[in-house]
């Protein structure tokens, strides 16, 4: 992957196992403190990313305030899961992916080339769409990354409660963290990944279409979790369900065909009184 600023460059990457680089950080994390610019914790300014000659995304500017839920809706292919992916540097790991523009946590650019991509990730998690627990104990599969960070025996066992509880899974395996992970129901898995995302204790947890593959009541409990979760951390969810975004987001940010972002504002404002016709006619379903 190449950023542009000042010209191409190679950036470090991470060995993916499919989410092992996103919720589990293998370093300390190194300061990515800097001049804060804005009461926003995450806030893009005209990003632009390319997949070879393609362009996904085009002139992306939006600010994500600290401790909400942010929603990221849209058509299926208009950059939703890109930007996503683009706050903590997982297009790092497509060859072919190229990020022009400034995207800035905390006031720190994280294309900087001092900014350690895998210690970002401590900052900044990531639950997939598709629950993706390891072949590992529910316990072993909260602890993994806790682990990897030097953390005594001690402190994983505390930190993995903690996780467990923040994620609403505890009072349901207290007695069976020693089986697999892989035993448990679709929700609880999900909600397994999303303890193992913030058992490092990160500040940003992103999730991309966290409960597209789950049964109603599952969805439902991942909802509440969701709103639950924005009291400690900032929120940045991608969803294809316009009414699932309105109920548990603060802001909605509308990306459209050709990876523009039409509209950025309160949720209430974007689907009561929408500013542009385009998002109105994408709400009421005209197209999409």
């Amino acid at each position: 992957m190449t950023v542009n600023g000042g010209g191409p460059r190679t950036v470090s990457t991470t060995e993916t196992g499919r989410s092992e680089p996103v919720t589990d950080a293998e370093t300390e994390t190194a300061p990515l403190d800097g001049p804060d610019t804005s009461d926003a914790i995450v806030e893009s300014r005209n990003l632009d990313v390319y997949y070879g000659d393609t362009q996904a995304l085009q002139d992306i500017s939006m600010e994500i305030p600290e401790h909400q839920v942010t929603a990221l809706i849209g058509p299926s292919g208009c950059g939703k899961s890109t930007f996503l992916r683009s706050i903590n540097r997982m297009n790092d790991l497509i060859d072919v992916a190229r990020v022009e523009g400034d995207l800035y946590f905390h006031g720190k650019n994280i294309y900087d080339e001092d900014v350690d991509p895998v210690a970002l990730r401590r900052k900044i998690g990531m639950v997939f769409q598709k629950p993706n627990p390891f072949p590992k104990s529910i316990f072993d599969n909260v602890a993994y990354g806790l682990r990897v960070q030097g953390k005594d025996d001690g402190d994983v066992e505390a930190n993995v409660r903690t996780a467990l509880e923040r994620a609403a899974l505890l009072d349901e395996v207290e007695d069976q963290l020693d089986e697999s992970g892989l035993d448990l129901s679709g929700g609880q898995q999900q909600r397994l990944c999303i303890a193992r995302a913030i058992a490092p204790d990160p500040e940003v947890i992103l999730m991309d279409e966290p409960a597209s593959a789950l049964d109603p009541v599952a969805t439902s409990k991942i909802e509440d979790l969701v709103e639950e979760l924005a009291e400690e951390y900032t929120v940045v969810i991608v969803t294809h369900n316009m009414q699932q975004a309105a109920r548990i987001s603060d802001k909605t940010a509308v990306f459209l065909t050709g990876g523009e972002l039409v509209e950025f504002d309160d949720t209430n404002k974007i689907f009561e009184n929408p500013e542009h016709d385009r998002v109105e006619d994408y709400i009421t379903g005209k197209f999409g």
